[in-house]
């Protein structure tokens, strides 16, 4: 069996491979597609074929499949990322494919959202292509919020336009984990699963979760859509990416990552990482 991972000079990308390899896969018997094949020499040290795999452009996804079993593709983050991934689709479909699994975002068919619209549209591609297909729904990555953590430290606090909501945050290598499950069994074959922490923390907890971590007192700031919108164009952002960015707080405040099941630590075999651990980790790493 011969798995190709997509994106993998990303950092979910990484830990995948790092996940396959943690779980008996031979390096041979990986394929990093990546889009420039020059900034994963690592990589290649390491005994993993590298293939030039560019979404936007088919003529490099054909060669990157050839003799390839199953597939994760990992979602992309150009602006017209689903043609990018309708692309991949329709290759995997070509070459027959065994199995494609696919990272999406929570519960993209029963909340509208900018984000989730892309990511529903992917899902409708590939039910459309009728290739078997596994379809993970990542929620937050813990590490999304590295940045407003690392901020907190001089601003004492995290603004956002979530108001009470909760979300469900894991760490990137929880989510490659069960990739690598999903890749490597037929436990999830053909499911569409809701993957995210095991505990939905609120924007308080996670200001006490900065207070531990950073040693110094944090609070949670709240802010409407339209004062984080106006906030982040006089930060410099263009009035199209600043909607868009305070979009995904609106869609947060309407539960799009407040529901967990347990199903990611059921299929990883162990409890997701915590919240407060995750970001200690995450703030060491930089």
């Amino acid at each position: 069996m011969t798995l190709l991972v997509t994106a993998a000079s990303g950092h979910l990308g990484r830990l995948v491979v790092d996940a396959l390899l943690e779980r008996g896969i031979a390096a041979s018997d990986i394929v990093a597609g990546v889009r420039t094949p020059a900034k994963v020499d690592g990589l290649a040290a390491r005994g993993i074929a590298v293939a030039e795999l560019d979404y936007a452009r088919p003529e490099t996804i054909a060669p990157a499949l050839e003799g390839v079993t199953r597939v994760l593709l990992i979602s992309g983050t150009d602006a017209d990322r689903v043609a990018g991934h309708r692309n991949v689709i329709d290759a995997v479909r070509a070459a027959g494919v065994e199995r494609l699994v696919y990272t999406s975002a929570p519960r993209v068919d029963e909340i509208d959202y900018a984000l989730g619209a892309d990511h529903k549209a992917t899902e409708q591609a590939i039910a459309a292509a009728g290739v078997s297909a596994t379809i993970l729904r990542h929620n937050w990555y813990t590490e999304n919020y590295l940045d407003a953590v690392s901020r907190a430290a001089d601003t004492g606090e995290i603004v956002a336009a979530t108001g009470d909501a909760r979300v469900a945050s894991a760490n990137r290598r929880d989510y490659a984990e069960a990739a690598a499950i999903a890749l490597t069994t037929d436990d999830l074959a053909d499911r569409t699963i809701e993957v995210g922490g095991d505990v939905a923390w609120t924007y308080d907890e996670l200001a006490a979760a900065a207070t531990e971590v950073l040693g110094r007192p944090v609070s949670y700031t709240r802010v409407s859509v339209e004062q984080l919108t106006e906030g982040l164009k006089a930060a410099g952002l263009d009035a199209g990416t600043a909607a868009f960015v305070a979009g995904i707080d609106d869609a947060i405040a309407r539960g799009a990552l407040e529901k967990t099941d347990g199903s990611l630590s059921r299929i990883i075999g162990r409890p997701t990482t915590p919240l407060i651990e995750g970001l200690r980790e995450g703030l060491a790493a930089r």
